[in-house]
């Protein structure tokens, strides 16, 4: 089989639990990278349906696609708002208790 017929890769495709995208996302923003947050975020709303998360972040779904694209730099008010779309919520721990990075499955 040539590699042009293989199905393109979508890790969106692999984030179907709650849980392995809330697992993801931790792992991501361990690292701290602001670009890899972005495309993260862009990862797990796709894996949720762009459409729905814009919806209830209240945005429209080509902004969502802008914001969370590879040129976009969302504000943080932004990025809370699509955070709690998910059903994700952000949590504080000490920096010395550096998360377990677990597969995500």
């Amino acid at each position: 089989m040539k590699v042009s017929k293989l199905k393109k890769f979508d890790a969106a495709e692999h984030l179907r639990t709650p849980e392995a995208r809330a697992e993801y996302l931790n792992i991501v923003l361990a690292d701290g990278d602001p670009a890899e947050v972005r495309d993260a975020l862009n990862l797990v709303a796709r894996a949720q349906g762009m459409s729905e998360i814009a919806k209830a972040a209240g945005v429209t779904r080509e902004g969502l696609y802008k914001t969370l694209g590879e040129n976009g730099n969302p504000e943080f008010a932004t990025v809370l708002r699509v955070i709690g779309a998910m059903g994700i919520r952000l949590v504080a721990e000490p920096a010395r208790a550096k998360p377990k990075k677990k597969a995500v499955t």
